[in-house]
């Protein structure tokens, strides 16, 4: 009876923030938007309510509530000794106390049935989530210039990792998990974002080495693979430039846009490089703004050290006027700016550490027991997760409030299923110390006397 309302939920959770947008000027639009974040809120705060408990915590668990600990609550410290703006430290914070909520819901140890609601809830959100995007974008985005920056969706890398864990790892091929990546694939290439197919590549790799334990099956899987995704990608990319050709157009003059610049430095490179200078030189200002950082919210600019690099795609004029508050266009050296040495880098270290953990065990689970209850599970959330470093390459990835979620129930997931296996590698190593000590234990039969 506890557990009557735990499919509602779940849906509450995990789908609200799926029709999430990027913001348009208006009232309206933002209060829209607080009206996706309060269901997700309010069901991931009941899921970690009536969740079934551990009788007791590994290492990783207590690991990780411990970044998390002092990344969210810990980070009201630094904006009440920087004095912050309050709006947008909540707003830069609601995608990390997500994160926290998402995680609190699903590390614990859920019966199956529940874990195939939490994971078809979301890879249905997901999916909605990228076809809505994209239809929200190109209806208010205008041209390809503008259009490219709203077709996006938060969770993009996170929905091609799951479709990757059932093409290589599983080796389930449907029509319309196949129909989806191929969606996501020509959202790649209208968007024209070089980060994005980086970060295809990375997860595509990171699920080929995760399914061959050994040399002679990565090699077998990586040909597999490279051939699907070669074709896959390739044929999108040759249909789509016939169709679209001021796309591939876009496409050779983003390659080139070093080459097309006096400085030869790439526009897009020397502004995410001045952003991320600006912010290391103002965390490490004083050692107390470098303990402690500078705080969700704090204002930052672009540092006048690349203005050359930008001569003749912006002016003087321009550059100076930046002035930004958001999470950035970094998630590692965002996070020691605004929570310095302290609140800031132990939570990129935890998703590292966790990722680490998750796949060495997921390995060699694969390894002697490749049909162990939940593994499957385990693969999923560690291709979720990788896509949280993936997505890092070109931005933040818990800038966006869906992916913030996303992230947190897979890190949770990945966590509670690890507890699990640890488990019953234990118990089976107890049960087998118990045969050999009975076997032990009792006499040999002499043969009788002659």
């Amino acid at each position: 009876m506890r557990n009557r309302f735990a499919p509602l939920w779940i849906w509450m959770m995990l789908f609200p923030l799926a029709l999430d947008f990027k913001s348009v000027d208006g009232q309206g639009s933002r209060i829209l938007q607080i009206l996706l974040a309060v269901p997700a809120l309010g069901g991931g705060i009941a899921l970690a309510l009536i969740a079934p408990r551990f009788t007791g915590r590994t290492r990783l668990s207590r690991l990780v509530m411990a970044a998390l600990m002092l990344t969210v609550p810990g980070s009201l410290v630094p904006h009440l000794l920087q004095g912050n703006e309050t709006g947008n430290y909540l707003r830069v914070l609601l995608p990390f106390l997500l994160f926290l909520i998402g995680y609190l819901a699903a590390r614990h140890p859920w019966p199956q049935d529940r874990l195939e609601q939490v994971e078809t809830a979301m890879f249905t959100g997901m999916a909605v989530s990228l076809l809505f995007t994209f239809g929200y974008g190109m209806a208010v985005g205008g041209g390809l210039e503008n259009v490219r920056f709203r077709i996006v969706a938060p969770a993009f890398l996170a929905l091609q990792g799951v479709l990757l864990h059932e093409f290589v790892i599983a080796r389930r091929v449907s029509k319309s998990n196949l129909l989806l990546f191929i969606v996501t694939v020509v959202v790649e290439l209208l968007s024209v974002t070089r980060s994005l197919l980086v970060g295809t590549v990375l997860l595509f790799l990171f699920a080929t080495w995760l399914s061959a334990p050994s040399i002679r099956h990565l090699l077998r899987a990586a040909l597999r693979a490279a051939v699907i995704t070669t074709t896959l990608v390739g044929g999108t990319a040759l249909v789509g430039s016939a169709l679209f050709p001021a796309v591939a157009a876009h496409w050779a003059q983003r390659i080139a846009a070093a080459k097309a610049t006096e400085s030869g430095v790439d526009p897009t490179t020397a502004t995410r490089l001045a952003e991320l200078k600006d912010q290391f030189d103002q965390v490490t200002q004083t050692k107390t703004s470098m303990v402690l950082g500078k705080g969700y919210g704090h204002h930052y600019r672009y540092s006048p050290a690349y203005l050359p690099a930008l001569t003749g795609q912006m002016t003087e004029k321009e550059f100076y006027a930046i002035n930004e508050w958001t999470a950035g266009h970094n998630f590692w050296v965002y996070q020691f700016f605004a929570g310095g040495l302290l609140f800031g880098i132990a939570m990129p270290l935890m998703v590292l550490y966790a990722l680490f953990c998750g796949s060495v065990a997921y390995r060699h689970w694969r390894r002697v027991a490749p049909d162990a209850p939940y593994l499957a599970v385990l693969g999923r959330a560690l291709l979720v997760l990788a896509a949280l470093p993936a997505t890092s390459i070109g931005g933040n990835p818990l800038g966006p409030r869906f992916s913030g979620l996303l992230y947190g129930v897979a890190l949770g997931l990945l966590v509670a299923t690890h507890a699990r296996l640890r488990r019953a590698q234990a118990r089976s190593q107890q049960a087998r110390e118990a045969e050999a000590a009975g076997a032990a234990s009792v006499p040999p039969v002499r043969p009788p006397l002659p």
